[in-house]
């Protein structure tokens, strides 16, 4: 049994970071390609989404914790 951490930039705030390659938040809106989300930017998205209304987004289980190896195909 393993496990697996990916580590890269985030989108919004280009820190690097460590995340479940499987189940971190991601978005594709400023390179056309999945590009992974920290949790302090996801903090600081909804903050921001909570005042105009609209629904937080809610990271999957552990998106910033090591994939189990089952996870990765």
């Amino acid at each position: 049994m393993g496990y697996a951490l990916a580590c890269g930039r985030c989108i919004g705030c280009h820190q690097f970071f460590t995340f479940n390659p499987v189940r971190v938040p991601s978005s594709s809106a400023i390179t056309g390609e999945r590009e992974p989300i920290c949790e302090t930017c996801v903090k600081r998205i909804n903050a921001i989404r909570k005042e105009k209304g609209l629904p937080e987004l809610v990271p999957l289980p552990d998106a910033y914790e090591a994939a189990d190896e089952s996870e990765l195909g």
